[in-house]
């Protein structure tokens, strides 16, 4: 990510160079979100990321509404550069739904494992039998996420390769682009793995945050960990019978369920800002 990090630097610095001497103010408004969500990495959450998604595609969305733009970018395009960008366009909204999808069956499953508790009164059995079917979700959720997380990787190095054979025919738009995407990979591969691997997150990252977004009072995942884990760790106590509070657990699980509907909405509407923009590509390249 570095290697993007830094060629997009170089690309904005010149093309700032290479703009007329009043570039339309969406130039600016989006390089600013470019650099406020690289520049958070290490104190940003992943709620806070995916709003900073939303934002800077959003400023993408207005920018291909521009005449002067759409003429450019379908006129300086090559045919592979169209083909390549609506195809990763295209992953990137997989991804979404790769995410969307196991935050839908975590939290069912939670609410399959909050009932038994309810119901449950003094007969443990089933609430072992639903505690393993959550676990043996999570084990087959890491799987996806894992196959998932390798098809990302695969396309940030093409995105590096393709960033790094730059010419003086490349359309700025399409170098817009390219930024974008490399931000909104780079964004959605830390999601996944803060939904996956919770420790592996936390080694790689300083972002184990859920920030609280509108109500100040509500739990919200800090420090070294996140309410995946714990959710986790303490249901693996449970069913292996060894002393755990079934209280502490509750509210472990309410937590994660406010988590998990933070990420939800984030990814909604960060999908719904993907589908508009690749609509308007779309629109633009088949004119």
């Amino acid at each position: 990510m570095a290697v993007i990090e830094t060629n997009t630097k170089s690309s904005l610095h010149l093309r700032s160079n290479s703009l007329p001497s009043a570039p339309h103010p969406l130039v600016s408004h989006l390089d600013e979100h470019l650099q406020r969500l690289k520049g958070s990495e290490a104190i940003s959450s992943v709620s806070e990321k995916l709003n900073g998604l939303q934002d800077l595609n959003g400023c993408i969305d207005k920018l291909l509404q521009l005449p002067m733009e759409q003429q450019a970018l379908a006129q300086e395009c090559n045919e592979k550069q169209v083909d390549d960008l609506l195809e990763r366009s295209l992953r990137l909204l997989d991804i979404c739904s790769t995410a969307k999808d196991c935050l839908l069956q975590s939290k069912e499953s939670m609410h399959e494992l909050q009932s038994v508790i309810r119901r449950r009164r003094g007969n443990e059995t089933g609430f072992i039998v639903e505690g393993v079917k959550y676990l043996a979700l999570r084990k087959k959720m890491k799987k996806s996420i894992h196959k998932t997380l390798e098809n990302l990787k695969a396309m940030k190095n093409e995105l590096i390769a393709s960033s790094s054979n730059k010419d003086n025919s490349t359309s700025l738009m399409l170098g817009f682009l390219k930024d974008v995407e490399a931000v909104t990979l780079n964004s959605l591969e830390h999601l996944l793995l803060f939904v996956s691997d919770p420790k592996g997150h936390s080694k790689n990252s300083r972002w184990s945050a859920i920030s609280k977004l509108v109500q100040p009072k509500r739990a919200v995942c800090e420090s070294n960990t996140n309410e995946f884990e714990k959710v986790d760790a303490a249901l693996k106590s449970l069913t292996s019978h060894k002393p755990s509070s079934i209280e502490s657990f509750q509210s472990h699980m309410e937590n994660l369920e406010m988590c998990i509907q933070d990420l939800e909405i984030g990814v909604e509407n960060l999908s719904r800002k993907l589908i508009r923009n690749r609509v308007s590509l779309l629109n633009i390249f088949n004119h």
